[in-house]
């Protein structure tokens, strides 16, 4: 049988799809001279993936505008080959935008093939795509997967009166290891991600932030180091909601939202990412929906493993935590979601240090923190490599612009005292 393009399997982002080419790779182990996989996701430069299409992968795993970027140069070939076309998570396929490029797509394809079509959700725009990709389809609706049992998975939630309260419960928490294990802590922007950040490195407790704004690479390189455990805590927001208002088309929605936000449209947290040993998953800010909670909330408890869920709600947050606790009550009625139970007297005494971390996590030290990464990446880049052999002056000024107003970690914050 000649070598061909025989399956190509289409994801929302970057991440998932690399998450997928290593299972893929994983499953073929023991025949890994007999099925090769291409993972388009990895790089992002159209001409370095070229010689890998050329040698005719059997099997390419690629987001939907990566993959008809390559179709449209001619170095893919799936007109006479094609035997099998998988749409991972559907649903955000569309919510990132993909809706055009896949109908595209669908125009460089053979008549006959094999689909798959996987969705969280079966909304109006998934069910238009089904149609669109399936021909006389065979519906399979696994149970909803539900979140483990109490025994295994403890939702607890913290009603907080004030933002204040939300920092000095994290910081006794961590501080003190009355949460152990490694922890995924989401926050509702990405600002707010580099607040608790910094925050957090005010008391020696080293954390890192994931990043939309930056490139796929480096986000992986990440979550590997939490992987490895060199970090214990990664801050993190779900972006997968739409960054403009619904109603536009999906092209347009995709182009709003990276150009007026500089974010990657192939960029999701909360699903798709393998992150390994989460003991704990602590939303920091309530989640806007009940589907965005359990993708969360998903990512401790795998396996047999136990895990611990924490919920900090403030009073104009209720709303949002009262449609969860409703959705996911048990069949008594009864909340999931149990008070967490700690006397907050004890904890008192932590307050006047919370206040002089926060005070010198400034938005200027946000912001300028959110600078230093972009920097760094522009310091790391192949691709300026040349630029900045050519322009040196250019390499020193960026090597030596110190931050004007960075967040100023006192020494005496690292340690808590005895009588603490």
């Amino acid at each position: 049988v000649a070598q061909a393009v025989r399956a190509l399997v289409l994801v929302p982002s970057k991440e998932l799809g690399q998450q997928v080419v290593r299972s893929l790779r994983q499953l073929a182990a023991f025949c890994a001279r007999d099925v090769r996989v291409a993972d388009l996701c990895a790089q992002t430069d159209l001409a370095a993936q070229r010689p890998v299409l050329m040698e005719k992968p059997d099997v390419v795993v690629g987001t939907p505008g990566r993959v008809l970027a390559h179709l449209s140069a001619h170095s893919l070939s799936l007109r006479h080959s094609l035997e099998l076309l998988v749409l991972d998570e559907a649903d955000l396929l569309l919510s990132f935008g993909f809706g055009e490029d896949i109908k595209s797509l669908l125009c460089h394809l053979p008549k006959i093939y094999q689909a798959l079509l996987m969705s969280a959700t079966f909304s109006p725009d998934v069910e238009a795509l089904k149609e669109l990709v399936l021909h006389n389809p065979v519906t399979v609706r696994p149970p909803e997967p539900q979140l483990p049992s109490s025994s295994q998975l403890r939702q607890f939630v913290v009603r907080c009166g004030t933002e204040e309260d939300k920092f000095l419960l994290l910081y006794a928490l961590l501080k003190l290891r009355l949460l152990r294990g490694r922890a995924l802590l989401f926050v509702g922007t990405l600002a707010r991600c580099y607040r608790l950040k910094l925050f957090l490195e005010q008391f020696g407790i080293p954390a890192c932030a994931l990043n939309s704004e930056l490139p796929a690479r480096s986000r992986c390189h990440v979550i590997t180091q939490f992987n490895r455990g060199i970090y214990d805590y990664i801050v993190a927001t779900d972006e997968e909601a739409p960054a403009v208002p619904a109603e536009q088309p999906p092209r347009k929605k995709r182009r709003g939202a990276a150009q007026s936000k500089g974010k990657d449209p192939e960029y999701g947290v909360a699903r798709g990412i393998d992150f390994q040993n989460v003991a704990a998953v602590i939303n920091f800010d309530v989640p806007p929906t009940v589907e965005s909670y359990i993708h969360r909330v998903g990512r401790t408890a795998r396996a047999d493993n136990p895990g611990t869920a924490l919920t900090f709600a403030l009073p104009e947050e209720q709303d949002a935590l009262a449609q969860i606790e409703d959705t996911l009550a048990g069949e008594n009625g009864e909340s999931m979601l149990q008070p967490y139970k700690f006397s907050t007297e004890e904890i008192e005494g932590l307050r006047y240090r919370c206040r002089d971390a926060m005070r010198s996590v400034t938005k200027q030290a946000v912001k300028e923190a959110r600078l230093r990464e972009i920097k760094d990446e522009l310091l790391n880049s192949e691709k300026l490599k040349a630029y900045f052999e050519d322009n040196p002056r250019d390499l020193h000024v960026l090597r030596h612009d110190k931050p004007l107003h960075p967040a100023i970690v006192k020494p005496h914050l690292r340690n808590v005292p005895e009588y603490l």
